[in-house]
């Protein structure tokens, strides 16, 4: 089943051009079933690409998928236009008494800064404590990923010496874990961060299991049976070019940042990025979107009543 957005929504244009079913409302409401129901909380600054990647990626399930787009309320976006965020996106609080088979927070740009000055950071908290509630699954990306596993769990971030930045190699550990459903023993996911959690400390927490690490790099995705949520701490949805567009825009200003590992062939910046995650992106949102819509309930309304820890 296609994925159902806004009809004027930016991204709908790019994904028809890749080929993505995407499903308008007329047609949607000839179906007779229930589609899935998720939220996408985009912290992001340029939302309309991040909005995009997701949607890409839940938009190729065999499932109708309908996508609700949030953003906090005391937070200004400064490069997304003004209109584009009345015209397509609720504030959480406009959401908050709707119930989601899953959500998703995505990572911000914020990761040095301690997690409680944080401008929207009191909003965000009670929206993770609002997740435990009225959300079947979540998904936590990036930034948004150790936010979550700081409020939840208090497990630290450590500020790393230089960036992990670039495409690095990943090690499947738990091949029998349903979100893994046809992975590859090891495979490739873009890294792009400042700070790092660290698997001696996912270890402590009861309920956390490493689902895929990587030698240089430490922990990337985490699933936690109460809330069956999914920590991911590195970004398997970006685009090809986006780790190129942030080594061009750090170039450009100046900043210190050295040429992103595994990312060019032979690691020459004049030459075309390879995407070597695709698949493995896809596969792990649609074995999220399975493993939701088999474990969630037909009445939105049961969710959060029989929650155990």
């Amino acid at each position: 089943m296609p994925i159902k957005i806004p009809d004027q929504l930016p991204a709908r244009d790019i994904l028809v051009r890749e080929g993505v079913a995407v499903m308008d409302e007329r047609t949607a409401m000839r179906q007779d079933i229930r589609p899935m129901q998720i939220g996408l909380l985009n912290l992001m600054p340029n939302k309309i690409r991040t909005e995009t990647q997701l949607a890409r990626l839940m938009g190729v399930t065999p499932l109708q998928v309908e996508l609700t787009l949030v953003r906090v309320g005391n937070h200004k976006a400064k490069n997304t236009p003004e209109d584009h965020l009345i015209t397509f996106y609720q504030t959480w609080e406009e959401v908050a008494d709707r119930k989601f088979d899953g959500f998703i927070i995505t990572g911000a740009p914020i990761e040095l800064l301690p997690f409680e000055e944080v401008t929207y950071w009191d909003e965000l908290t009670r929206i993770l404590d609002w997740t435990t509630t009225n959300v079947h699954s979540s998904f936590f990306i990036c930034w948004g990923a150790m936010a979550a596993a700081w409020h939840f769990h208090s497990i630290p971030k450590y500020t790393l010496e230089k960036k992990a930045f670039g495409v690095y190699r990943h090690n499947n550990n738990r091949p029998a874990s349903p979100y893994l459903a046809g992975f590859s023993d090891d495979f490739s996911v873009p890294v792009s961060r400042w700070t790092e959690v660290r698997s001696a400390d996912i270890a402590k927490v009861e309920g956390l299991e490493l689902l895929m690490e990587s030698d240089v790099t430490g922990p990337c995705l985490v699933s936690e049976t109460f809330g069956n949520r999914l920590y991911m701490f590195n970004h398997i949805e970006y685009d090809s070019t986006s780790l190129k567009e942030e080594f061009d825009r750090d170039m450009a200003a100046g900043s210190p940042i050295e040429v992103p590992h595994e990312y060019y062939p032979q690691n020459d910046p004049t030459r075309k990025p390879l995407n070597r995650w695709r698949s493995h992106a896809h596969l792990l949102f649609g074995n999220w979107i399975n493993q939701v819509y088999q474990t969630t309930y037909f009445d939105l309304a049961e969710i959060g009543h029989t929650r155990e820890s």
